[in-house]
């Protein structure tokens, strides 16, 4: 059941990427991650919110930066 849950909130999260005109087959982190290491204001503050929320949610530091998926995109 938690695999499950995993995989939908993936899914969930890769529907919100591609919505947003991204690659439907990459999240937001991997996408955010990337556009923040071309030093954009936007992408920075993203990957520092969304770094912020997984910190407080799991533990997880660098969140954006970890999963970063090189090949889609």
């Amino acid at each position: 059941m938690r695999r499950y849950l995993f995989n939908l909130l993936i899914a969930i999260d890769q529907g919100g990427n591609a919505f947003l005109g991204g690659n439907p087959d990459e999240t937001i982190s991997s996408r955010v991650g990337k556009a923040a290491m071309g030093g954009g204001w936007f992408a920075v503050a993203m990957r520092r919110l969304i770094d912020w929320l997984f910190f407080n949610l799991t533990g997880e530091r660098d969140h954006c930066a970890h999963s970063i998926e090189w090949d889609e995109g």
